[in-house]
């Protein structure tokens, strides 16, 4: 047989560094010092490489108390009481603001939205600009307090409307959020409001002191369900509350540029956001449209903001809040730049989870205020780029519905700036991989489970891959999801659970490739160790099940702690047996790394099997990172089904890790074949096998590290309890010293604090 050529070594956070964080947000942050090598580290691990990483850094917040009321008549009584609140409130209820606009003297025009989220409960709620001055709270101190100085109210005596409204035979016909659900705000050159609204969805012109000035301008082709407009019979084409969350302006005036929050109902890609251009001289839409797509179908757009380059802040935000939100992000786009599939190209200025706290500001107040600061609020729903480069993020909330900061308390209305120009000095030596996510903390596979591991300074994400009945590649550790979804409650399910063989062994239960995608978006994860990680099943029946092709987004759209773009780490989960049943799994995989512009040998991508035939076909298909997956015992399916006598042993001997140089770079080896385990369960001494994967040319990735005392060897248990919390970080250092070059855990905040330290 003649022999390929060794091919590259496994991708390392060091082979990224040309890759930092300030090449994906140039535009809004300076350019940061060149990495530096330092000497090389003792023990046998790699060097470390440092390099100066952009952080987003909280330097100002500021809160105006949920329970404020401003002058006005009675508000709520129709509201759903909540959280120890229950309306009339004596005044006007500010929930939060959904837009704001900077007037450069440390003022804000400040907008709420209906009210109190529909039209039924939002009659007595006041349509209003709010006049805030934020007394801001730094590392100098300050109060922390908006202080509200004026308002204007929304109305329309100049009965331009045609169509009834709350306040219809009075003369002022102030605006109600029984009227319109504003929720995006622009002003003019010439000081009137351009403001986007959600039941038309319309674009509403009011003069400075807020009287309507025209007729609402509806978008042809988008109605929603509570449009004034909609005929008798006449079907909607946008979910109610989808409408124009979202609305930029162009720095010249001329043209606004509002954001579809959902997709529209017919559209095939639930994941496409639309951006429509409204010339203002004009007075109508120019026609021209842009695609954005979400990072999953159930996200919203939250806010838009137009840069002096000309390029848009748009907030990406889930329903979720508290722990479980997942994402809270601001993403920078350009109009002139679209992606192979004609989606504009996004790039990630801020996950709004994780913001860097040196100066402690507010720490110890409720949930996500501490060294690191994050608005994990429902509705993230303002960003503006304020003069000196930094951002302004701000919240709606949803009064007295919201309590991600103190479970039963209403959140306040708070505004963040954020420092994008801080740069540290961060060290790399170890990649380290979280195991189908942050696993020891949310369900597996998950983009919660990813989006946690990456908040916790995870280099790459691994996804389990395997096939759904229309050939659609999804992430789970198994193809069998009885445990990790919950399918086994759902009664219309019930006759998809069958008995299969799967590698040689019988599985019952229930099977992706017996369920459409569509199908499987109907269930919801669920923890598949209960018992073990109750904190973990706390967030059952939340999440989706993702696409293999929303993972890698997620992952290529995202920042290492580093600086550096997260990898994504791809386990093909038996191919042999997709192969058998016609979805084979290794050509889907690698079209989806062609649309993700990920298939190339310096992408940061690794793909790994258990079998050794499908890694070779992947040598031939595509140019990225390849892992041979190693046991401690057993054999390779695909080698047994074929009457190959060879075991994982032997692919671990020098003369085994030769072959595998030949079409991979590198080895995944289960712990006990690094470090074998003596008698009573301690750990012996280092097998030979990283030394000879080394002389071969072959990194070598470790797993699975797990902090409960029932996955470690017992000289690192604290108790006999095989659910409590071991010595996890001991047992990872054991490993560092026997000259590992990664490792894969479910709790990647150990991992990456014990490589680092």
């Amino acid at each position: 047989m003649t022999s390929l050529p060794p091919r590259r070594r496994l991708a390392t956070p060091a082979a990224l560094t040309a890759l930092t964080a300030t090449a994906l947000i140039a535009a809004l942050v300076p350019a940061p010092a060149v990495a530096q090598t330092a000497p090389a580290a003792s023990g046998g691990t790699p060097p470390a490489h440092a390099a100066a990483t952009t952080v987003p850094t909280l330097v100002a917040r500021a809160t105006l108390s949920a329970d404020f009321l401003a002058p006005g008549p009675d508000s709520g009584a129709a509201v759903t009481p909540n959280n120890g609140r229950r309306g009339p409130f004596d005044g006007q209820v500010i929930p939060g603001f959904s837009a704001m606009v900077d007037n450069g003297d440390g003022t804000f025009w400040a907008q709420p939205d209906n009210g109190f989220g529909s039209k039924g409960n939002s009659a007595d709620f006041l349509l209003r600009n709010y006049l805030v001055r934020p007394a801001w709270q730094t590392a100098e101190g300050g109060a922390g307090e908006i202080e509200i100085e004026s308002f204007i109210e929304y109305n329309d005596r100049n009965d331009v409307l045609d169509f009834p409204i709350v306040n219809e035979d009075t003369d002022e016909r102030l605006l109600t959020g029984a009227d319109f659900d504003i929720e995006s705000v622009v002003r003019a050159k010439d000081g009137t409001f351009w403001v986007g609204e959600e039941f038309g969805p319309f674009l509403l012109h009011f003069d400075a002191d807020g009287t309507l000035l025209e007729k609402p301008f509806p978008l042809e082709g988008a109605a929603s369900p509570q449009s004034p407009y909609l005929a008798p019979g006449e079907q909607p084409t946008v979910a109610a509350s989808r409408g124009f969350e979202a609305m930029a302006g162009s720095q010249d005036g001329r043209y606004l540029y509002p954001v579809l929050e959902g997709a529209y109902l017919a559209d095939e890609d639930q994941r496409r956001r639309v951006i429509h251009q409204f010339d203002t001289r004009t007075g109508a839409y120019t026609g021209r449209t842009w695609s954005y797509q979400a990072d999953q179908a159930t996200d919203v757009i939250g806010d838009a903001f137009a840069t002096p380059n000309g390029e848009l802040l748009l907030i990406e935000r889930d329903d979720f809040e508290g722990a479980q939100s997942v994402i809270k992000r601001v993403y920078r786009v350009d109009l002139k730049r679209t992606d192979a599939e004609g989606n504009l190209r996004k790039t990630l200025v801020l996950d709004a989870l994780r913001i860097d706290n040196p100066h402690g500001i507010d720490a110890g107040e409720g949930y996500g205020l501490g060294d690191t600061y994050s608005l994990p609020v429902q509705s993230f729903e303002t960003v503006l780029q304020l003069r000196d480069g930094t951002l302004l993020i701000g919240n709606d909330n949803n009064y007295p519905g919201n309590d991600a900061r103190s479970t039963g308390t209403p959140d306040d209305t708070e505004f963040a700036i954020v420092d994008l120009e801080r740069t540290v000095s961060k060290a790399d030596a170890v990649t380290v991989v979280a195991h189908r996510g942050a696993s020891g903390y949310r369900p597996e596979h998950t983009l919660a489970a990813y989006e946690t591991a990456i908040t916790q300074c995870a280099e790459f994400i691994e996804p389990d891959v395997v096939a759904t009945k229309d050939g659609v590649l999804v992430a789970r550790h198994e193809n069998e999801i009885g445990g990790t979804t919950d399918v086994a409650s759902r009664p219309e399910f019930a006759d998809r659970r069958t008995t299969k063989t799967i590698d040689g062994v019988a599985v019952t239960g229930w099977f992706t490739e017996d369920f459409t995608l569509a199908e499987l978006r109907t269930l919801r994860a669920e923890e598949r160790l209960p018992d073990v990680r109750p904190q973990s099943a706390a967030f059952d029946g939340l999440y989706l099940i993702p696409t293999l092709d929303e993972v890698m987004d997620l992952a290529r759209r995202s920042l290492t702690c580093d600086g550096r773009p997260v990898g994504v780490y791809p386990e093909t989960k038996h191919p042999t047996y997709f192969d058998s049943i016609g979805l084979s799994l290794e050509e889907p995989l690698v079209a989806q790394l062609q649309r993700n512009e990920l298939d190339d040998a310096e992408a940061p991508v690794i793909l790994q099997s258990f079998e050794t035939g499908n890694l070779r076909d992947l040598n031939e298909q595509t140019d990225v990172t390849l892992a041979q997956l190693i046991s401690s015992s057993g054999a390779p399916y695909d080698l047994a089904a074929a009457g190959d006598p060879r075991t994982y042993a032997d692919l671990v001997t020098p003369e085994g890790l030769a072959e595998i140089a030949t079409y991979a770079d590198g080895i995944g080896a289960e712990k006990n074949v690094i470090i074998p385990r003596n008698a009573d369960g301690t750990l012996s001494a280092p097998s030979p096998v990283v030394d000879d994967a080394h002389a071969a040319g072959l990194d070598v990735h470790a797993w699975t590290f797990r902090v409960e005392n029932r996955f470690l060897a017992a000289d690192f248990r604290s108790s006999s309890d095989p659910n409590a919390a071991g010595d996890l970080a001991g047992e990872i250092r054991a490993f560092l010293d026997a000259g590992i070059d990664g490792l894969f855990s479910d709790n990647p905040d150990i991992a990456a604090a014990t490589v680092a330290g």
